[in-house]
């Protein structure tokens, strides 16, 4: 199974782009989102996942880990094909798709094509207690490699994460947070800053310890 491919972006077309790879084109169907940040003739990377049918075998890219377990966790749901699965990720980015599934939010789903109100109902009903994420450790490398205006003051992200005495506790406070309904992005943030001031801080302190960050903050 091909689970990454790097090389040149030779042609974008309306879900899928053509990724050479050394001479060798490899066509991947990708959400719009991922299309987006692409550049015809320039360099890429993208986690892809390998779905096979007994008609066809064919690629699907992602450009972050995260979109990828999003991707994964739709289609386990029943009626929500592949190319389902990429118009709900066209319209809703990661982050979207936790508030919506943790809000019950059916409508958010129907702004996808393919999605009718029956088959988002299910969607939210079969995802409700489900919690999608990325190893924190993945998590962090994307943020450094990839900075924007919010994690612009976060470079020692890695090395933070690295001095860390239990990573995995810091992973369950940023999904116990995230399944409260924050943003994996600022629990992340959060938890990073209570762990930098309490290393050995175990789940429910760092959680406390978040808290209290969110509660300054308003």
């Amino acid at each position: 199974m091909i689970a990454k491919l790097k090389g040149i972006i030779d042609t974008i077309g309306e879900d899928w782009c053509i990724i050479d790879v050394n001479g060798v084109g490899y066509l991947v169907f990708a959400s719009s989102k991922t299309l987006g940040k692409l550049i015809k003739g320039g360099a890429a990377a993208l986690l892809t996942e390998t779905v096979v049918r007994e008609d066809s075998i064919s690629l699907y890219g992602f450009f972050d880990a995260w979109e990828k377990e999003w991707f994964n966790t739709l289609t386990k749901v029943q009626g929500v094909g592949a190319k389902v699965c990429l118009s709900i990720l066209s319209v809703l980015s990661p982050s979207q798709l936790s508030q919506a599934v943790s809000a019950q939010d059916k409508n958010s789903f129907t702004r996808a094509n393919g999605v009718g109100p029956k088959l988002a109902a299910r969607i939210v009903t079969e995802l409700k207690d489900k919690i999608v994420t990325v190893p924190i450790t993945e998590f962090s490398k994307e943020i450094a490699m990839n900075p924007t205006e919010e994690t612009a003051n976060y470079e020692d992200n890695v090395a933070m994460l690295n001095a860390a005495e239990d990573p995995e506790a810091m992973e369950d406070a940023i999904s116990a947070l995230v399944n409260l309904g924050y943003q994996r992005l600022e629990a992340y943030k959060a938890v990073n800053k209570a762990a930098a001031n309490k290393p050995d801080a175990g789940v429910s302190e760092l959680i406390k310890l978040a808290l209290k960050e969110f509660a300054q903050k308003d």
